[in-house]
C-alpha cells in the first residue's frame, strides 16, 4: 500500500489512504499493560540488564525499540489497513488530565496549503470532527505516551537496582511525532512540529540534571554521539556531529576538529500522504518548508517564536529571509533535481509493477487500503492514472 500510494502520489486523484482516525478503549482501571508486544521486549531488555549486562567487564549497549505511542492498526478499515487507532486502558487514561488539553485550531479546508489539503484528504481527516473527538484523540495518545514513559522507567529501574545507572548514559528519542488532529491530520510525513519535531532526552554521569538546550540537532547527530561515548573517532564525512560538546556545555570549537556544527536542521520526506517531495529548513526561529522544483508548489514560512502552533505562513511576507534560507537549503540538496529524479522513480517502479500484474492492476488496487474510494468510481482513477503514464 505505502509503496503504490507514494508512486501515484503525481497522478491528478485524491484517495483516503488511511482508516479515519478514532479511539478505543480497551481493558480494566488495573491494566497497565496494553501494548504487549512492547512490554514483552521491556522485559526482555530488563532480564538481560539483571542477568548479563551486570556481569560484563566491558562496556554495553542495548538498543530498545517500541511501537508506541504510535496508533494501532484499524482492522476496520479493510485488509491491508492502516494505523489509526488511539488505544489504551482506563489505567492509563486517568492519568491524563483532560481539562489541560489543548484544541487545535484548523484553517477551513478552502484556505488550507494544497499539499496540506492532499494530506489531510488522504488521511481521512477532512470530514467533520467534534470537539470532543478531537479532544479524546488527543487524550488517548497521551495515555500511550504515559505507557510508554512506564516502559522507560522500567529500564531505569533495573539500571539502579544493578548500581549501573550512574555509568550508563540513557539516549531517549523517537523517529516521528505524532500530529493528533494538529493541523487537522494525525500520524507524520509532515513538517509542521508535532511530527517533525521528536522527543530527544540524554541522562547519565556528567550530563546535568533538567539541562535544557536550545539547540537545533537533528537524528543524524545520534550515530557520532554514540561513537564519541564509546571513544570511537568520528569519521570526517559524516552529516551529523556528537552531541557530547552540548550536553558538557562546552563550546563546540574547544572541541570539534570540524568546527561549529551548522546553525540549521535539513529534513525531506518523499513517501506516502504528502503530494510532492517536502524539504524542510529550521533554524532560529524561521522554519522554511519548500516543494518539488521550489517554484511550482507555494513555499512555506513560520516564524515559531510569534507562531509556535504554525498556522500563519508569512513566505510572501519575508522575500529577503525566503531567498536566503533557500539559498542555504540548495548549498545542501540541489532539491529541484531530487525532486525530478524521484518522479521519475515513482513512474518507473509504478510502470514495473503494474506491468507485473497484467490486466489485473485495478483490482489488486481496489484492495489496497484505497479500495472503499477507488470502487466508486475504477474508471475515472485508471484514466487518471493512464493520463499520468
Amino acid at each position: 500500500s505505502n509503496r503504490v500510494e507514494a508512486w501515484t502520489r503525481d497522478v491528478n486523484f485524491l484517495l483516503r489512504q488511511e482508516g479515519r482516525p478514532m479511539v478505543k478503549l480497551t481493558g480494566h482501571r488495573k491494566q497497565f499493560r496494553v501494548m504487549e508486544t512492547d512490554w514483552q521486549n521491556t522485559d526482555k531488555a530488563v532480564k538481560w540488564i539483571k542477568e548479563e549486562a551486570v556481569n560484563f567487564t566491558q562496556p554495553f549497549v542495548l538498543y530498545l525499540g517500541l511501537n508506541l505511542p504510535h496508533p494501532y492498526p484499524s482492522p476496520y478499515a479493510g485488509e491491508n489497513f492502516g494505523s489509526s487507532t488511539f488505544l489504551t486502558s482506563p489505567y492509563w487514561l486517568e492519568k491524563v488530565n483532560y481539562e489541560a488539553i489543548k484544541i487545535p485550531q484548523w484553517s477551513s479546508l478552502s484556505e488550507m496549503h494544497p499539499v496540506d489539503y492532499y494530506s489531510s484528504y488522504t488521511k481521512n481527516c477532512t470530514g467533520e470532527f467534534t470537539k470532543e473527538e478531537v479532544k479524546n484523540i488527543r487524550a488517548f495518545y497521551y495515555a500511550m505516551c504515559a505507557e510508554t514513559d512506564a516502559m522507560l522507567g522500567e529500564i531505569i529501574s533495573a539500571l539502579r537496582d544493578t548500581g549501573l545507572l550512574g555509568k550508563t548514559i540513557i539516549i531517549f528519542t523517537a523517529d516521528h511525532g505524532e500530529l493528533a488532529m494538529e493541523h487537522r491530520q494525525f500520524y507524520k510525513m509532515s513538517m509542521y512540529e508535532g511530527s517533525s519535531h521528536v522527543p530527544l532526552l540524554v541522562m547519565g554521569p556528567s550530563v546535568r540534571e533538567q539541562q535544557q538546550i536550545p539547540n537545533v540537532v537533528s537524528l543524524v547527530d545520534i550515530y557520532p554521539t554514540m561513537l564519541d561515548i564509546a571513544r570511537i573517532p568520528v569519521p570526517q564525512n559524516l552529516s551529523g556531529y556528537s552531541l557530547m560538546p552540548l550536553l558538557h556545555e562546552k563550546t563546540e570549537s574547544e572541541v570539534s576538529p570540524r568546527g561549529p556544527r551548522p546553525s540549521w536542521v535539513l529534513s525531506e520526506f518523499h513517501g506516502c500522504n504528502v503530494n510532492s517531495s517536502v524539504y524542510m529548513l529550521r533554524t532560529g526561529k524561521w522554519k522554511y518548508i519548500t516543494y518539488s522544483d521550489g517554484s511550482s508548489v507555494l513555499p512555506q514560512l513560520f516564524d515559531l517564536t510569534a507562531d509556535p502552533d504554525e498556522l500563519t505562513n508569512v513566505a510572501m511576507k519575508f522575500p529577503v529571509t525566503i531567498h536566503s534560507l533557500d539559498k542555504i537549503l540548495r548549498s545542501i540538496v540541489n532539491y529541484p533535481k531530487v525532486s525530478s529524479s524521484v518522479q521519475h522513480y515513482n513512474k518507473q517502479q509504478f510502470i514495473s509493477w503494474k506491468q507485473s500484474l497484467g490486466h489485473n492492476y485495478s483490482s489488486v488496487i481496489a484492495n489496497l487500503r484505497w479500495h472503499q474510494d477507488w470502487l466508486k468510481d475504477q474508471k475515472k482513477y485508471e484514466n487518471a492514472i493512464d493520463k499520468w503514464l
